[in-house]
């Protein structure tokens, strides 16, 4: 990320708009919740307002009301000085939000939104505004249509080069597979039923991960992180990794249309895993296992996060059923 540097044009700002940019920051409900949870998230958010005044001088900038929606970052859609269009965000620091500027950069606009500026000290983006801006999840288009556009956009992100420093894939699920252990002993003591069988399988890829190609990845393209573009879709949000490409289907391969009400869940997650797979140029069988071994890390995360059991034992569920998918593939 850059210093105090900005975009061309955004210095001598006029009083006028010096004026416009003065004011109370508003702090959406969900940002207060979601960040304002742990002390260090609740003493970013008094440092909020301070954060996005220095962007909109640093910058030059006049900011509309915050997007609503976000729990670790303040976002809002910006003016810059020659009527430009564009999106502020200000991260919480935190581990997955470090590498979001590279990862943008690296991109260029090919499947993710462009990146304007960045300042690193106070954790700052200044990108194009995606417009129209309907979010996958919004859009009425059928569900194979939408499963091949983020597919699409996979493909384009894993075909960048990736910036030196980003995590390896590797060693975050190393370290979650500590946990799944952890948390799995504890939960048999307490009484959870969890098949021993599913359990190996979803440590197998935690613990191994394939050692294949390695390629930049999104890390959370669920269709939240999707926005209609004017040339198509592309991606925000990004929690930047490096390795394994099949890890990337998983959110889009559960939460595009719901699987789980079709007659056949595993047929119609057989299906659309060959689809996405296929058109992200992914092994299916390995997509499947991921979805999977996520399944297993996610249904131990809600018991110990005291989740009701029926909501873990529904996430179990799912994970047999990515078992039967994985299984299906691998033939």
């Amino acid at each position: 990320m850059t210093s105090e540097s900005g975009p061309a044009g955004s210095r001598g700002a006029s009083p006028a708009r010096a004026a416009r940019r003065a004011g109370a920051v508003a702090l959406p409900a969900a940002l207060r919740s979601g960040a304002g949870r742990t002390p260090e998230g609740a003493a970013w958010l008094g440092r909020v307002p301070d954060l996005v005044a220095r962007a909109l001088r640093r910058w030059d900038l006049v900011a509309g009301e915050p997007f609503a929606s976000g729990s670790a970052s303040w976002c809002a859609p910006v003016r810059g000085p020659g009527g430009a269009d564009l999106v502020l965000k200000v991260s919480f620091p935190h581990d997955e939000a470090r590498d979001e500027a590279a990862v943008l950069r690296a991109w260029h606009g090919r499947g993710a939104a462009r990146l304007v500026d960045a300042h690193a000290e106070d954790w700052a983006l200044l990108l194009d505004r995606v417009r129209p801006g309907t979010p996958m999840r919004a859009a009425r288009t059928p569900v194979a249509a939408r499963l091949a556009a983020g597919a699409d956009v996979l493909r384009a992100l894993h075909a960048a080069p990736a910036p030196a420093g980003l995590p390896a894939l590797a060693d975050v699920v190393g370290r979650w597979a500590v946990l799944v252990r952890e948390r799995a002993d504890r939960a048999a003591c307490a009484g959870l039923r969890l098949d021993p069988g599913l359990l190996r399988a979803a440590l197998g890829v935690l613990e191994a991960p394939a050692a294949g190609r390695a390629v930049v990845l999104h890390g959370d393209l669920n269709p939240g992180n999707l926005l209609r573009g004017p040339d198509g879709w592309v991606a925000i949000d990004p929690k930047a990794l490096r390795g394994d490409p099949a890890y990337d289907p998983w959110s889009l391969l559960e939460q595009v249309g719901a699987p789980w009400r079709a007659p056949d869940p595993v047929r119609a997650l057989g299906d659309r895993t060959r689809l996405v797979a296929g058109r992200a140029g992914v092994d299916a069988a390995a997509a499947a296992g991921w979805a999977l071994a996520r399944s297993v890390e996610a249904a131990l995360w809600l018991w110990h996060h005291g989740a009701r059991p029926p909501a873990v034992d529904a996430t179990l569920r799912r994970a047999r059923d990515w078992a039967a998918v994985r299984d299906g593939a691998a033939r």
